[in-house]
C-alpha cells in the first residue's frame, strides 16, 4: 500500500477537519495517508512514497526554515506535491507579476521600494481605498486596508520594504458586496467553488476573523479565468485554488494558492473523491515511469 505524508504544521498536527475528509477516499484507492508535521525532525519523509503539502500554515513564519525542508525532501529523492519549484515560486507573491506577464488579469497591484510615499501612489491611481500586505504572507498577516491619508499605513508598508517586501492592491469593494471567488482545481481541472465573505464592518474573508464560504457555482467566464490562471503554471499543479473578484465583467486574480490552501473538501459533493482520484492516477502516472 502506497503511504502518502500529508504534511502539516506544529498547530494543527492531525490535519483540518476539511483536510481529514481525504484520508477515507485515499485509503479505497489503496493509499494510506497519514498527517506529519513538516517542523517535526523525527519524521522520516524518505519512507513515504509522496509527500502533499497541506495545512502548514506556519511556513511565512518560517520561510527559510520551510524552503529547506522542501530542498531536503527533493534530495532525498521524494516525490513532493505541489512540485517544489512551484512551492518556492508560489511563496512570495511576486508570483502576481509573473502572471500578469503570462496574460492573467489580477486586481491592480503596486510593488513599492523603499522611499515608496502611499498618498502619491493612491492619489495617482485613483485609488479610494488600498490593501498593504507582505510579499510573504498568510492568513492576512500583517495586513492592512487603508486609505491615502492613512499614516499608519505608511508606516506598515516602509516597515515591510525594510524587511519580507510589501505590496499594495487596489481594494475591492466587490470582496464585500458580492464576495471573494475561491474555486478549486485538482491536476488542471476544475471541481468546485465557493464565494467567501468578511463579517460586517471588516474586509478580510478567513475564518479567523470571521469570514464565512458558501458553496456557490460560479459563471463559464469565471470558471475560464480561474483556468487561464491555473494553465500558466508549469508544471499543470496537482491541487490549485484561485481566489479573485468579479468587477465590470472580468473576473481578477487576487491569489494564485498553491501551496498550503484550504481546499474546501466538505463543502462540495464528491470533492474528496475527485481529489483523491487525481493522487492515485498521478502515483500510478508515476510508478509507470520507473519501470520504463
Amino acid at each position: 500500500m502506497p503511504l502518502l505524508l500529508c504534511a502539516t504544521c506544529e498547530s494543527i498536527p492531525n490535519l483540518t477537519e476539511d483536510d481529514q475528509a481525504l484520508l477515507s477516499p485515499l485509503a479505497k484507492r489503496g493509499i494510506q495517508a497519514k498527517p506529519a508535521v513538516w517542523s517535526d525532525p523525527k519524521v522520516d519523509w524518505s519512507s513515504a512514497d509522496a509527500v502533499l503539502i497541506r495545512s502548514c500554515w506556519d511556513y511565512h513564519l518560517r520561510l527559510e526554515e520551510f524552503l529547506r525542508w522542501i530542498v531536503s525532501l527533493e534530495r532525498a529523492g521524494v516525490r513532493v506535491w505541489n512540485a517544489p519549484q512551484t512551492l518556492r515560486w508560489n511563496a512570495e507573491k511576486t508570483y502576481l507579476r509573473d502572471l500578469e506577464r503570462r496574460g492573467v488579469a489580477i486586481v491592480p497591484t503596486l510593488w513599492p521600494e523603499r522611499g515608496f510615499s502611499l498618498q502619491d501612489k493612491m492619489c495617482e491611481a485613483g485609488w479610494k481605498k488600498a490593501v498593504v500586505k507582505p510579499r510573504v504572507s498568510a492568513t492576512a498577516h500583517r495586513t492592512r486596508l487603508v486609505s491615502a491619508e492613512d499614516g499608519e499605513g505608511q508606516v506598515l508598508l516602509d516597515e515591510l520594504t525594510r524587511g519580507p517586501g510589501a505590496m499594495v492592491q487596489e481594494f475591492m469593494e466587490g470582496v464585500v458586496s458580492q464576495g471573494e471567488w475561491s474555486l478549486v482545481f485538482f491536476g488542471g481541472k476544475f471541481s468546485h467553488a465557493v464565494i467567501k465573505r468578511p463579517k460586517a464592518g471588516d474586509f478580510r474573508v478567513q475564518h479567523d476573523f470571521g469570514g464565512s464560504e458558501t458553496p456557490a457555482e460560479p459563471s463559464d467566464f469565471v470558471i475560464e479565468a480561474a483556468q487561464r490562471a491555473v494553465a500558466a503554471v508549469d508544471p499543470v499543479p496537482l491541487y490549485a485554488r484561485v481566489d479573485g473578484v468579479e468587477r465590470d465583467g472580468q473576473f481578477l486574480l487576487m491569489e494564485l494558492e498553491l501551496l498550503e490552501p484550504a481546499l474546501f473538501l466538505k463543502l462540495a459533493p464528491h470533492a474528496a473523491e475527485r481529489f483523491a482520484e487525481v493522487i492515485r492516477t498521478t502515483l500510478d502516472s508515476h510508478y509507470k515511469e520507473q519501470r520504463l
